[in-house]
């Protein structure tokens, strides 16, 4: 690969250069900050900057959202500290969803195989009732089915079944989920 031939293509991060840099230096170091605790401000924060957020929903310290723009969270939703949201493409995470500590959605990835690093990029979509639990990955492309599970530290690059319990890397169904 030719890393001094890379190029996006056609990729755009979304909105004009002034409000990426403003994100950047002043709505990024907000959201992350441990100096503000405080669910509401952080929320208030990223619907400036464009989010789609619902009610009830709790954000912990340290979370990074790379592009708020391009995020939609329904209600109820938990994100625990330490998540990173890497949204070049699309995040939906629909109502009574929990993110865990650590947890990472990368929705932009490489073409290893191809001589210029292409980037790849996928929206992810998490439905209703999910639990992604801490220090899981989920991959550009993926859909996370109603009330699947993808347990510690799972990994995922593939869609997930609805009401199935995932586990490792990659992440492999290992039951049916019951409510």
């Amino acid at each position: 690969m030719r890393l001094d031939q890379y190029t996006v293509g056609n990729y755009t991060p979304g909105v004009p250069y002034w409000k990426q840099l403003l994100w950047y230096f002043a709505g990024s170091p907000l959201v992350e900050s441990y100096w503000l605790p405080f669910s509401a401000f952080k929320l208030w924060v990223l619907r400036s900057f464009g989010a789609k957020i619902g009610q009830g929903v709790r954000i912990k310290p340290r979370v990074r959202v790379k592009f708020p723009w391009r995020l939609n969270i329904g209600n109820f939703v938990w994100i625990g500290e330490g998540v990173w949201i890497d949204n070049v493409a699309p995040v939906t995470i629909e109502s009574h969803v929990c993110l865990s500590q650590g947890a990472y959605l990368c929705t932009g990835n490489h073409d290893w195989n191809h001589p210029d690093f292409k980037l790849i990029d996928g929206p992810i979509h998490i439905q209703e009732s999910c639990w992604i639990a801490a220090k899981s990955v989920i991959g550009p492309g993926v859909t996370v089915g109603r009330g699947a599970v993808l347990t510690l530290g799972g990994v995922t690059g593939k869609s997930l079944e609805p009401m199935t319990i995932y586990a490792g890397n990659p992440a492999q169904p290992i039951k049916q989920r019951k409510l």
